[in-house]
């Protein structure tokens, strides 16, 4: 299926008219008409507005032969967050971290305990992180730093 067929298909699908998803994506109802019939390619910003609103990854909608909707989709929003809050050096970063734990577990050098543990010192690692966020950037504290500059 070229990406125009599985654009309207899954638009369809999902019982959703092109008005409806040029409200969701901003995306005005003529280009979609134009993807749609033409299989002509948006530009990526476009591209990730249509997986999101449909529910699918950006390479189920690229693919032709790519049938699991749902392929990739937490890796490509990882990523597209990535570069919404750190620019494109922070997107290729985290594509480059999803990469090497892929082929760190695909490669068969961990076992199942391995796995675990790195599951587990990761969510630590979040944890901690985290924590430390709420503390450096609560609104108390900067209430505190807002007071003594008086």
């Amino acid at each position: 299926m070229t990406f125009g067929e599985k654009l309207k298909t899954t638009r369809l699908s999902l019982n959703i008219s092109q008005s409806e998803l040029a409200q969701k994506t901003g995306i005005s109802e003529r280009s979609l008409y134009t993807y749609e019939q033409s299989g002509i390619l948006p530009r990526s910003n476009n591209l990730r507005k249509l997986a999101e609103a449909l529910n699918v990854s950006v390479s189920f909608l690229l693919d032709e032969n790519e049938t699991d909707t749902q392929k990739n989709i937490g890796q490509e929003i990882f990523i597209a967050n990535a570069q919404k809050e750190y620019g494109y050096k922070g997107a290729r970063e985290a594509s480059e971290l999803l990469t090497r734990a892929s082929a760190l577990f695909a490669g068969g050098e961990l076992n199942d305990d391995a796995k675990e543990l790195f599951f587990q010192s990761l969510m630590e690692v979040y944890l901690e992180s985290k924590q430390e966020a709420r503390k450096k950037f609560s609104p108390q504290k900067r209430a505190r730093k807002h007071k003594s500059s008086f």
